[in-house]
């Protein structure tokens, strides 16, 4: 498998801000991520399209590697956290307050894309074994982690009716 890796060091923009734009790309073919960042409307999305520009051509340099960019797509993206630019701004009554100018480490990875083989097996059975593959398994969400949701009060009070229950009453604070 052909695969190709471009880090830009040191990008004047937060990790955070980085990763909204490369969770747009992840996963995409390299033409339609380009077109992606090319019409994204944040500032980091040219320093990211420069990376994948620049991963696409580290993978056409490898030994055996056709030159078909359509094959390619995004295999892995992600931005972490470089060093920071410590600024200091003068503050109220000789006090002085940090800036912090953050910078990040973009990573992008693109690999070639496997074509399914194909021979001797018919579009049917082709079908059922993308469906397999292309199931997900069910999350699990925090309320089911524990085996039962948490309960309301609603649901008490709904609950000790049906039971034939009291609730106990609680006196309102007087307020002055």
């Amino acid at each position: 498998m052909i695969e190709g890796r471009a880090t830009a060091r040191h990008v004047r923009t937060s990790a955070q801000k980085a990763k909204l734009v490369l969770d747009l790309i992840r996963g995409q073919d390299v033409n339609r991520a380009l077109a992606t960042l090319r019409f994204a409307r944040k500032g980091v999305a040219r320093d990211v399209e420069k990376v994948v520009r620049s991963a696409v051509a580290n993978a056409q340099q490898k030994p055996g590697v056709s030159s078909d960019v359509d094959r390619l797509y995004i295999g892995a993206c992600y931005a972490n956290q470089g060093t920071y630019l410590k600024r200091i701004r003068a503050a109220p009554m000789g006090r002085a307050f940090r800036i912090l100018k953050r910078t990040a480490h973009l990573t992008v990875t693109v690999r070639e894309r496997i074509e399914a083989a194909t021979s001797g097996t018919t579009s049917s059975d082709l079908a059922g074994d993308v469906s397999a593959v292309t199931a997900t398994p069910k999350r699990r969400t925090a309320s089911t982690r524990t085996g039962r949701r948490k309960r309301t009060s609603k649901a008490k009070s709904a609950r000790s009716k049906a039971a034939g229950e009291k609730l106990p009453v609680t006196k309102a604070k007087k307020s002055d």
